[in-house]
């Protein structure tokens, strides 16, 4: 029995010996690879910093020379629309009234109404409907509140105005923009 006792311990010595020469090859292996694996992250790490450089050197050249900075479409490029021009009416006039708050607020507003230019059958309704328009236009700051007439919510006035007056007032003019020559909100 000693005998086989003798080669069961050689052959636990033997796979003690191969496991020990495999791990140390295996950490030969990655003592190896590592100047590799150090030389690929300088690499990478180098690319990195000539991108920014680049970079940072091109946006400065580009915003040295243009202080206004660049746009999309040039102003003289036939891609930018004209503004419309409007022919308008001034007939309603200055129109006062109060606000809806419980502690009144008066309003003081001068309306021009913008319509087509060559439309001579507008400016003929506007004034045939001249006390109408005053009268909505009154109306219709009266449903306001203060807070709604600030000068942030201009253009929603202006909108909601152009709209209400196209469908409820007028028949054959449309009214296509609103300007508000004086718009005065103060407390009483």
């Amino acid at each position: 029995m000693s005998e086989e006792h003798r080669a069961g311990a050689s052959s636990v010595e033997d796979e003690a010996v191969e496991e020990a020469s495999s791990s140390k090859k295996k950490k030969n292996s990655l003592i190896e690879l590592l100047p590799t694996l150090l030389k690929f992250l300088a690499i990478g790490f180098a690319a990195l910093v000539v991108v920014v450089t680049i970079s940072v050197l091109t946006y400065t050249l580009l915003n040295s020379n243009n202080s206004k900075g660049q746009t999309l479409i040039p102003e003289n490029s036939p891609y930018v629309g004209t503004k419309p021009q409007y022919s308008y009416s001034t007939i309603v006039g200055t129109v006062r009234c109060n606000t809806r708050d419980p502690t009144p607020y008066s309003v003081v507003v001068d309306v021009a109404i913008g319509y087509a230019l060559n439309d001579s059958q507008a400016q003929t309704e506007f004034t045939t409907r001249q006390f109408e328009l005053r009268d909505f236009i009154r109306n219709y700051f009266s449903t306001k509140y203060a807070e709604d007439l600030t000068p942030e919510k201009e253009p929603q006035l202006k909108q909601e105005l152009m709209e209400l007056l196209n469908v409820r007032i007028l028949d054959t003019a449309k009214a296509r923009n609103i300007v508000f020559n004086q718009l005065s909100v103060m407390e009483m």
